[in-house]
């Protein structure tokens, strides 16, 4: 797979600066989705990065930092889960997709985005699997997964008996376990099946 296909037919048209968007934690019940918007140089091949999914997390941790020292350009963008059960998580990913690109303080040409179509007023083509196809959607994905899974990480330290650290908010067995166990605190999607389950449950 040539990551650089639509990069390289970019350039050739005279397109400068080229900004790769995706977002991370669709699935999850706690915690916010995240969306990275990344700029990187023309001459920058940062040997190995692929799609965040296919890469262990020591591997994303190093692609983390060589991207930021890298990029012409990154904005993140957050929405969190109060919004996501007000909106719902396909408008969240797209609200979230669009502050990333907003936040990004870089002058941008053409924006790269993983699937979604974007209201923006930037031209902009949809990849579908772009973060398998794109290099700047894959450094976007990087930027994404690493930024979220820190948020949860940070989460572990305060609850660690929930396993945040493991699951990252993703409804495991394990996880599900520990909501019935503990119950729900702070970040939790209530529109989300399993928690809106177990709130009923409690309701009864």
């Amino acid at each position: 797979m040539n990551l650089y296909e639509y990069e390289d037919k970019l350039y050739k048209e005279g397109i400068k600066y080229i900004a790769g968007v995706d977002e991370v934690g669709r699935g999850p019940l706690n915690g916010p989705v995240v969306s990275a918007c990344v700029i990187l140089p023309k001459e920058f091949i940062p040997e190995g990065l692929n799609d965040s999914k296919k890469l262990t997390e020591r591997q994303r941790n190093k692609y983390f930092d060589i991207i930021k020292e890298n990029a012409l350009g990154i904005g993140i963008g957050i929405v969190n889960p109060e919004e996501i059960d007000e909106i719902n998580i396909y408008e969240a990913s797209k609200k979230s997709m669009i502050l990333a690109i907003n936040n990004c303080k870089h002058k941008i040409d053409h924006v790269l985005i993983d699937a979604m179509k974007l209201d923006i007023d930037i031209p902009s083509t949809s990849i579908i699997k772009g973060d398998a196809k794109s290099i700047s959607i894959a450094a976007a994905s990087v930027i994404a997964k690493v930024t979220r899974d820190n948020m949860m990480y940070e989460l572990d330290k305060k609850y660690p008996m929930y396993g945040y650290k493991n699951h990252k908010g993703y409804p495991t067995k394990k996880h599900i376990e520990a909501i019935h166990k503990y119950g729900l605190i702070d970040g939790y999607r209530k529109t989300y099946g399993p928690v809106k389950e177990y709130i009923e449950l409690t309701e009864k």
